[in-house]
């Protein structure tokens, strides 16, 4: 068993927390934001995430696991500590390293003995050594190396993904170090999750070459829908057929309003500053995020299509407000856009999602809030899926047609039978799924 300080207890700070002490660890998470202590000290979650609570109290029951705001203390009894502060972008994209910075010159003077500093936040490349650096220069007598482990949690399956990850990578540079991680994660090694062993600088890489990868997918199959709107094709059959090529796989291709969350946009911006720092041509990926933004300003442009350009004074209902199902996340969601699009074009605006209303409504608190999209729906002139819950799959067509004003639907998410929709006299638009000919487009 070791004793481990997990700093900082948001979403990856919490799953880490929870998980290392379900493997048998003693584990103390640390923060300072009292009220949030005091919810997970209660077997509280500050936030939506599957079958998180349940771990949570489980572990806390059995003695593995606390929350404190006293910092210096956990330092001190802990032999191992995991970093997983927020790194948030500055205006020009680059990631703000205060929170660990602050943290390391914690453990630099609290440290009693040997103590191993374990990276779980995203940092760009050359970040870890640099702290290493500035903790040997600090003063204090323990002596204390860094080691970088990147985080692979996709909010919604953040369980599955920490007990069940793909891999795990870890940036260490001694034996020690290696034979301590190799021990916290042994039940992942008896698994046989595949472990990646490597350098510092490549941990790092890895995370944000991923991200910006998988991006980059979202980004090409939401372009590739696109096209086939105007073309008259069908984007789930060309999704489908890419996804039988073993060199593509079927993963990340499913079209959207663009990509959100709390690590896509910021860590993509991340990188790129850090290309332009080390003078390394990244047009790839900036023409990735510009294409992102555009993808969800394009959704209000397709309902002025279908409205004739007016949308003022119409009401529409917006389904789906977190940036995708399973989560209250709204951070970057592409209904932050389409909302704001919507509004700025005098459109009454009557929101549901299940889990993301109340930390939407603190960004836009005078729009229409709904306890059901039955709700919402009622007197709408068209309806607007954005996020892929499950329950937005089986609409009730003719409940809506008795409810609501107009029969528009736009589909961003593709969940719906596009004959099924139209067969209950909707007027439907999916995202690649518009039915048209493409000799009457190109004027053949």
């Amino acid at each position: 068993m070791k004793n481990i300080a997990v700093i900082g207890t948001g979403y990856v700070g919490l799953v880490v927390a929870v998980g290392l002490a379900d493997f048998g660890n003693r584990v103390i998470g640390a923060d300072i934001d009292d009220a949030k202590l005091a919810m997970l000290n209660e077997g509280r979650l500050p936030f939506y995430e599957p079958g998180l609570k349940d771990y949570l109290k489980a572990n806390i029951e059995s003695g593995r696991l606390s929350f404190t705001q006293d910092v210096p203390s956990a330092i001190i009894k802990s032999n191992v500590v995991f970093l997983a502060l927020g790194t948030p972008p500055e205006k020009d994209g680059s990631a703000n390293l205060e929170y660990l910075k602050s943290s390391v010159d914690s453990i630099a003077r609290y440290a009693r003995s040997y103590t191993l500093v374990v990276t779980k936040s995203t940092v760009p490349v050359g970040t870890n050594r640099a702290l290493g650096e500035r903790i040997r220069t600090s003063g204090g007598s323990a002596r204390i190396e860094m080691v970088s482990n990147p985080e692979f949690l996709r909010e919604g399956r953040g369980i599955q993904d920490f007990f069940h990850p793909d891999r795990v990578v870890i940036g260490a540079e001694s034996d020690r170090a290696r034979e301590i991680l190799g021990s916290i994660y042994s039940a992942l090694r008896l698994n046989e999750v595949p472990f990646v062993w490597c350098d510092m600088e490549t941990a790092e890489l890895i995370k944000y070459a991923t991200n910006a990868f998988l991006a980059t997918k979202i980004t090409f199959i939401n372009q590739m829908a696109n096209l086939a709107d105007r073309a008259g094709a069908d984007i789930a059959l060309i999704a489908k057929s890419m996804g039988m090529d073993g060199r593509i796989g079927e993963k990340f291709l499913y079209p959207g309003p663009g990509f959100g969350g709390s690590c896509l946009p910021k860590d993509i911006r991340a990188l790129v500053a850090t290309g332009d720092k080390l003078n390394v041509d990244m047009s790839l990926v900036k023409t990735t995020i510009a294409a992102n933004e555009e993808q969800k300003a394009r959704v209000v442009v397709k309902l002025r299509a279908t409205f004739g350009a007016r949308l003022s004074g119409l009401s529409i209902a917006v389904l789906g407000l977190a940036f995708k199902s399973n989560t209250d996340d709204v951070r970057e969601s592409p209904a932050l856009r389409v909302v704001a699009d919507l509004l700025e074009g005098g459109v009454l605006v009557r929101a549901h999602d299940p889990q993301a209303m109340d930390n939407f409504r603190a960004i836009f608190p005078d729009i229409g809030y709904y306890a059901s999209a039955r709700e919402a729906m009622r007197g709408a002139d068209a309806v607007l899926i954005l996020t892929e819950w499950n329950e937005y799959r089986s609409l009730d067509f003719d409940l809506m047609k008795r409810e609501m004003r107009g029969r528009v639907l736009l589909d961003t998410r593709n969940l719906l039978n596009p004959r099924l929709v139209r067969k209950h006299g909707f007027i439907y638009h999916g995202n690649g799924q518009t039915i048209g000919s493409i000799q009457g487009k190109m004027g053949l």
